[in-house]
């Protein structure tokens, strides 16, 4: 019977160049990690059209929406990438995306 080879768990040289500070490396950093920065959008509520069904919580795919003490669900910046899907699935349009300021 062969004896298999050990996998290197290290990341090559390669990932640090095309994405420089925003990969986990160690488990439990990725809340350090603010990958918001590099949105070219961001999404805006507009609270009077808000009906709280929380359709954006639900589909965000980074799950940096959160609900706040009012009931409204907001997203947390730092974290957001402005992919838009919230803006998409929220029916009242509560939700648009705006360019992001620099």
């Amino acid at each position: 019977m062969k004896k298999k080879k050990a996998v290197s768990k290290k990341w090559p040289e390669k990932w640090q160049e095309v994405n420089p500070g925003c990969m986990v490396f160690i488990p439990g950093n990725a809340s350090a990690l603010h990958t918001g920065s590099w949105r070219a959008q961001r999404p805006v509520l507009d609270i009077q059209k808000c009906i709280k069904c929380g359709l954006c919580y639900i589909f965000c795919p980074e799950g940096c929406i959160s609900e706040d003490s009012e009931g409204f669900f907001k997203a947390n910046l730092d974290y957001c990438k402005g992919c838009g899907i919230c803006a998409h699935e929220c029916w009242p349009e509560a939700i648009v995306m705006v360019e992001e300021e620099e």
